[in-house]
């Protein structure tokens, strides 16, 4: 084995699965960091939750289906996407690579792929968008600074991105036990790209706590109404996409207030601890909201078998988030495009296996039983 940077070794066998991945990404990645990346909220409960949930949902397949080949393709938000795996939204990705958000959104151009581009990048926008032709939504955290937020806004529409994703369970960052061991921030030369001149590019140290909760508690909005939400909707003629969703009657709210989607999510299970998994809420907030907003859903997704019980409960696509920062740690692009693929190949095969010949074939009954 050779070794890191760091003096870790490093493992040059090829992965089979997500985890493996990630245990190759780890002596590749600064300890702080992996743990800001890993970690979740308090007991880190809802972060083990939401991988148990979607393992202990059984899959009843059809047979006899006569379906030799998949098609895997489908739309969302009428934007065609190769598969219904988009990448969430995460920050800091230089963290785990040098190229950080570009080499992230190559992969996301190279798979045909949507990427959901984090408020805290360490890239600049506009050089994320004109990484590759595929498209790139923005994830928005909301400042108290409501011209600042604006204009973020604004520079998303101008650098092309094709939606406004909103993160709304954020107001205030949910105590991640790791990172105040840590102390965690950003290192000399990593900053927030996209706040560069305002002021609040810079996620610093700061004694006894996550440099990040601070940075949180001092300049994001703490008490987001649903009337924002219309707010948004005023400055951008984009469309605008709820995030932080695992209530029905928010769901409902949500369409009500004319998000055209809602992504069902506990942040990763980094917020409020004993939050429920997303995949025990995704089912009855499909059935509340029909077909009045585009569903999509995060948290523990690691198989391709997940990506399929998601679209039996009612998503449209799945959102992979700390997977894509271990591709990105082992090699860079080509390791996000292989977590990609492995994606790939794991839904076609689940697919194949549940008797599905392409994505509107997967239905409820796949998660219930026939009848």
């Amino acid at each position: 084995m050779s070794k890191s940077d760091s003096g870790a070794p490093i493992d040059h066998r090829e992965p089979v699965n997500l985890r493996d991945v990630a245990e190759l990404a780890r002596p590749r990645i600064d300890a702080s960091a992996w743990d800001y990346y890993a970690g979740g909220a308090r007991d880190e409960l809802s972060l083990r939750g939401n991988r148990v949930a979607w393992e202990r949902i059984p899959l009843h397949y059809r047979v006899l289906t006569g379906h030799a080949e998949r098609d895997l393709k489908t739309q969302i938000l009428g934007q065609p996407t190769s598969m219904p795996v988009m990448i969430a939204p995460t920050a800091f990705h230089r963290l785990a690579h040098p190229e950080g958000e570009l080499a992230t959104a190559r992969a996301a151009s190279a798979a045909g792929v949507i990427m959901m581009l984090s408020t805290l990048s360490t890239v600049d926008m506009e050089a994320v968008c004109a990484a590759g032709p595929g498209p790139i939504w923005f994830q928005l955290y909301v400042y108290k600074d409501r011209g600042l937020t604006r204009d973020l806004v604004h520079r998303a529409e101008a650098a092309g991105c094709k939606a406004i994703v909103v993160t709304v369970d954020a107001a205030i960052i949910g105590t991640r036990e790791r990172d105040v061991r840590n102390g965690f921030h950003l290192p000399p030369g990593i900053e927030c790209r996209n706040l560069v001149g305002t002021g609040f590019e810079e996620v610093s140290a700061r004694a006894g706590q996550s440099g990040l909760a601070a940075y949180v508690k001092d300049w994001l909005e703490p008490a987001l109404t649903w009337e924002d939400v219309d707010w948004l909707r005023s400055v951008t003629r984009l469309p605008i996409l709820v995030k932080g969703v695992i209530r029905v009657d928010d769901a409902r709210r949500a369409a009500d207030y004319g998000a055209v989607g809602v992504v069902v999510s506990n942040h990763g299970g980094r917020q409020l601890d004993t939050a429920p998994a997303t995949a025990d809420v995704l089912g009855p907030i499909a059935d509340a909201v029909g077909d009045r907003v585009n569903l999509l859903v995060d948290g523990g997704v690691r198989r391709g078998t997940d990506v399929v019980k998601a679209l039996a409960l009612g998503a449209q696509a799945v959102l992979l988030g700390r997977p894509v920062l271990w591709g990105l740690g082992w090699k860079g692009q080509a390791g996000v495009e292989q977590v990609l693929e492995m994606m790939r190949r794991e839904l076609d095969e689940a697919m194949a296996l549940s008797g599905c010949g392409d994505i509107s074939t997967v239905t409820r009954d796949l998660v219930t039983g026939g009848t």
